[in-house]
């Protein structure tokens, strides 16, 4: 009975680095088909969202099936719970992702955004792929320390977004209103995937002290 359970542990963290995986990739193929006005990605990007779903509803069902039958404690406690956590912050990553492609599907033929600000995308898209590949290595490695630094990796994108919307104020944009709500709302998209990888690095820090990260940089809510 103990060596089922402790490999349905080792599957729900196995299952939450393959949602990585899943999720680098729907972030990586949403902006190419956002940059590229490509509408067959974009379709692509959207259907695949199936199989986070999928992978989420299959965790939480472990994780509760583990909580009713095992009753665990301590870090075995901590892990469940917080890999409860994490498998909905990928899915909500994923559905982010989403919204992106279909931002592009919806303004295809076009591109949804100017150059100047694809630039933009393209650069935070680069930041997300890293925190988020970090927030599933820290999870394997139980690495506190590379966890703490997702916050702080969080910044550039942060900072990514307020010349987005310097550039929108400014007297010199000339794209017109609807280039400027698709470029407001998909900055926004893209902020909050990174605070979704940096609440997975308070999760990871959770498990191996047993505390919660302080600090305006880290989720209020656990």
């Amino acid at each position: 009975m103990r060596e089922s359970y402790h490999d349905e542990l080792a599957a729900n963290t196995n299952d939450v680095v393959t949602m990585t995986a899943l999720v680098r990739t729907a972030v990586e193929r949403a902006t190419a088909a956002l940059i590229d006005a490509d509408l067959a990605v974009a379709e692509e990007v959207i259907s695949a969202d199936s199989k986070l779903d999928a992978l989420h509803d299959e965790i939480e069902q472990r994780s509760f099936n583990l909580l009713a039958r095992q009753a665990p404690v301590a870090g075995e406690l901590r892990t469940v719970v917080a890999v409860l956590r994490m498998c909905y912050e990928l899915s909500r990553m994923g559905d982010l992702a989403v919204h992106v492609a279909e931002t592009a599907r919806h303004r295809y033929p076009d591109h949804a955004v100017p150059d100047p600000v694809a630039q933009q995308f393209t650069k935070m898209a680069t930041i997300a792929d890293k925190m988020i590949a970090t927030a599933g290595q820290t999870l394997v490695d139980r690495d506190v320390e590379d966890a703490k630094k997702l916050a702080s990796q969080d910044t550039a994108i942060d900072d990514i977004r307020a010349e987005q919307f310097r550039m929108l104020l400014s007297d010199t944009w000339q794209y017109g209103v609807e280039e400027a709500v698709d470029t407001a709302l998909l900055g926004r998209y893209y902020e909050r995937i990174a605070d979704h990888a940096v609440a997975i690095g308070s999760r990871v820090i959770y498990i191996v002290t047993g505390e919660a990260p302080e600090g305006e940089d880290w989720p209020k809510a656990f």
